[in-house]
């Protein structure tokens, strides 16, 4: 009794409505953390020799691409809830009801990304440095909409931090953990929060990340190696403790093994890209681009133009005629020049 005195209470809900429009929990975290790692991007971007606004026509493309392959790796591997005999395939377009798998969504959100970045000419390396502590907040923020929804918990527990189970059930008292209310709040379960830890575990790899940045000056994608690093690593026990459905291999759940994967490539990619060199200068880069990119003016260019006939036609021209006046005889001369001094001029 004492321990359930101590333990964490779910919501009631994690749907309100307003009107006929559903407000969700869950989807009302994950704006907001966009939000958030926009801006905070934005400015860091702006700190690294950036422009002001670069971020958000990133995020044009890299949101849209991040939701759409959140959503493609939770339906493949977790496909036996959308296919088979009983169930709906059209479910799998129901984005409302809860399912994002964070490994489709950094994967295609960089190709969205890089899409963006290449229109604008930036380096998508050093892009993906200035939005790494926003994005992995971002994460966080999103774990609250899995406490709304009363999902991605742990075992039982009597830890004091144990996360409450309530019963929920819809207006016609059909069950519905993500759309229903809870009436009665005796606990059916006290679990583990793992998507508290998961929270927990994502700031601290906020500042870890924003520390090392400030402290040796990342660059060329290295902040974005940590982050994933950093993030895999916890992922990896939290996976191990959660007991909702999941695709198994080999008896363990996929994400376990999809976590130690990316893990060692953050790794190797962070050591290999110290050879790159201290951090990229993003606005000494755009100079370099702008100088390579303008022309030179006529001036300066005057100079470097080559011969043409013309200018050889006109050379030879001036030497021929100072060749001819060179060659008049000297007693022609001599006439001219009598004729026209004084003696020769008679008055009239």
């Amino acid at each position: 009794m004492d321990a359930l005195l101590a333990t964490i209470p779910s919501p009631d809900q994690g749907v309100w409505h307003l009107g006929p429009l559903p407000i969700r929990a869950y989807a009302l975290c994950i704006i907001a953390g966009i939000i958030v790692a926009i801006w905070w991007g934005e400015r860091r971007w702006v700190a690294r020799g950036g422009i002001k606004g670069e971020v958000t026509d990133i995020a044009v493309w890299a949101v849209p691409f991040g939701l759409v392959g959140g959503r493609l790796y939770h339906v493949i591997t977790d496909n036996q809830k959308y296919f088979g005999p009983g169930k709906d395939p059209l479910a799998a377009l129901e984005i409302w009801n809860g399912g994002l798998g964070i490994w489709g969504a950094i994967a295609l959100g960089a190709v969205g990304a890089w899409i963006g970045c290449r229109r604008r000419g930036i380096p998508l390396p050093a892009m993906a440095d200035a939005l790494a502590p926003g994005i992995v907040v971002a994460q966080a923020i999103g774990r609250l909409g899995n406490y709304f929804n009363q999902e991605l918990y742990g075992g039982d527990t009597t830890l004091p931090w144990g996360l409450e189970i309530y019963r929920r059930v819809t207006p016609e008292g059909r069950e519905d953990a993500l759309a229903g209310v809870a009436i009665d709040h005796t606990p059916i379960q006290v679990v583990h929060p793992t998507f508290l830890y998961e929270l927990l575990w994502n700031v601290g790899v906020a500042l870890l990340i924003v520390w090392a940045d400030r402290k040796f000056r990342l660059g060329h994608g290295r902040v974005f190696a940590l982050y994933v690093a950093g993030y895999t690593a916890g992922r990896f026990w939290i996976e191990l403790m959660r007991t909702d459905e999941a695709t198994l291999v080999f008896g363990t759940r996929v994400n376990v093994f999809v976590s130690a994967i990316v893990f060692f490539g953050a790794v190797a990619y962070f050591v290999i890209a110290r050879s790159r060199g201290d951090r990229e200068d993003v606005a000494a880069l755009r100079r370099t681009d702008a100088t390579s990119e303008s022309p030179l003016p006529e001036s300066s260019t005057s100079s470097l133009r080559p011969l043409t006939d013309e200018t050889t036609t006109d050379d030879t021209t001036t030497d021929e005629t100072t060749e001819a006046a060179e060659e008049v005889p000297a007693a022609d001369v001599a006439e001219k020049d009598k004729k026209g001094s004084p003696e020769s001029v008679k008055p009239e």
